[in-house]
């Protein structure tokens, strides 16, 4: 028995010490910032076996040649036009002498990190809720003449699902040119059969960077979050909203879905239908499927009757600037009166929590809106965790109570805002490739204002001594999972 003993206890410090020596050798072989790869060390050490599992959905980077092909298709065949557009609206890239300098520092801070252009003359509608969001979006793409661009994180099979499928096939039997991109782990569920009619009928259906399945590449980060769609080079929309019954408020689950999109009509549309080409590019590298007749899709941009001047910014893995993050302290520094923000997510890093401290610390009204529910267990609790450490330094949060807030908005001085699929977490600086509009109009500033204080009345305040009276176990899981946060 004694003899059993030893063997058993010879056998766990042999597992320990190689369980040691593979965390080490699977953290740093690969290039992360320090907090992940401390948050990866204590996972994989404290946690043996299970913590290698989930390193293998969470941990692991995409493959060299994957980064590859979205660096390279950035400059396929787009050189050319982004050199001429920017000669065709010279006049539009300077701002007239009345725009505010401060409006000018971001517009260049994004032109310098992600050669984003900034147009003036755009018409911007904002919905917030995703029955008459979809009803809008599937009038304009059945009146589609030319192309029908789409890319969402997530096209579930289900109704609304379903329904978009077929408006598109009847419109690639018209002849319209209709692509659809979609993410393998966000759609999860849908196989790409779930597509071949609309193929038969002469559209096109992908996995964003062609992932052969979840069984074989079952990496949850560096996912394709963002939410594109194109019509004709003329009419777009950006925003948080994905493509499924749940987003339509038809899960109970979640309840009533609580979301803020763009509907888009101006040069910004010419932006968006790049990114939309680069992502499909980058997915069709090696293949007759890509678009290089670019000219066929950037038609000379009429000048709306829009008032509105804006970018389009995206950011990823494939590149380290963080750019979206970037704009954020932009705006955040930049506010004078007051910071309003609604995320379903809240795990800020180091810099964004400076900024945000800075800021109330100043006497600038900084709120955040958050869920009172869950869908992502230590997701949620992490963002409670940060909402109690911006509580204490005078930061006024709302948990949002009439179902699932899911909008990804900034707003500041009601001057400037932001409207994307970036949540306020490290997933959306870090991890996953993202996209914004940032707007610099009081009057749709306004809007999205007046939206927030509509939510507000839904809403309740939750305060530092509210959050000092929670359950104990309570606190514990916010602070365990706020030490995983650089890596959910």
């Amino acid at each position: 028995m004694v003899l059993t003993w030893n063997i058993i206890r010879v056998v766990l410090i042999i597992i320990v010490l190689v369980n040691e020596v593979a965390a080490l050798l699977t953290v740093f072989r690969e290039k992360r910032d320090i907090a992940a790869t401390w948050a990866w060390l204590l996972v994989l050490t404290l946690i043996p076996v299970i913590g290698f599992i989930a390193y293998a959905f969470l941990g692991r980077k995409p493959t060299r040649h994957r980064m590859e092909r979205i660096q390279s298709a950035t400059q396929l065949e787009l050189t050319e036009a982004i050199e001429e557009q920017k000669k065709k609206f010279a006049n539009m890239m300077k701002p007239k002498k009345q725009t505010r300098r401060t409006y000018w520092r971001t517009v260049m801070l994004f032109q310098n990190l992600d050669d984003a252009f900034f147009t003036r003359h755009n018409n911007v509608e904002i919905f917030n809720d995703g029955h008459k969001l979809f009803r809008q979006m599937f009038k304009d793409i059945e009146a589609a003449k030319k192309s029908i661009n789409i890319e969402f994180y997530t096209i579930y099979n289900d109704q609304i699902g379903n329904q978009l499928r077929t408006i598109l096939e009847q419109k690639a039997a018209e002849g319209v040119e209709v692509r659809v991109l979609y993410d393998s782990w966000g759609s999860r569920g849908v196989k790409p059969s779930f597509y071949n009619h609309l193929r038969e009928n002469g559209g096109e259906a992908a996995q964003f960077l062609m992932t052969r399945s979840n069984l074989f590449d079952f990496r949850i980060n560096y996912r394709d979050h963002r939410k594109i769609v194109t019509i004709d080079g003329r009419i777009g929309y950006v925003g948080g909203f994905n493509v499924g019954d749940q987003y339509l408020s038809r899960v109970a689950k979640f309840g009533y879905w609580r979301d803020t999109h763009l509907r888009l009509i101006g040069g910004t549309v010419y932006s968006l239908q790049q990114r939309f080409i680069r992502d499909w590019n980058a997915t069709m590298q090696g293949t007759d499927k890509q678009i290089l007749h670019y000219r066929r899709f950037f038609p000379p941009i009429k000048v709306e009757n829009g008032t509105t001047p804006m970018q389009i910014v995206s950011s990823g893995p494939d590149t380290q600037l963080e750019t979206i993050k970037l704009g954020y302290l932009r705006l955040i520094n930049a506010a004078q009166d007051h910071i309003w923000i609604q995320t379903p997510y809240l795990i800020p890093d180091d810099s964004m929590i400076d900024a945000l401290k800075v800021a109330a610390h100043s006497g600038i009204d900084v709120r955040i809106m958050i869920p009172c529910k869950p869908d992502h267990p230590f997701v949620y609790r992490a963002t409670q965790y940060y909402a109690w450490m911006l509580a204490n330094e005078g930061v006024t949060i709302y948990y949002y109570d009439n179902g699932f807030m899911h909008a990804k908005t900034v707003m500041i001085d009601g001057k400037m805002a932001s409207v994307g699929s970036a949540n306020l977490d490290y997933r959306s600086f870090k991890l996953n490739f993202e996209i914004n509009s940032f707007i610099y109009d009081s009057r749709i500033a306004d809007q999205l204002e007046q939206i927030f204080m509509e939510d507000v009345r839904h809403s309740h305040v939750v305060t530092p001594a509210m959050f000092a009276q929670q359950p104990r176990w309570l606190r514990f899981k916010q602070t365990a999972s706020r030490l995983l946060s650089p890596i959910l």
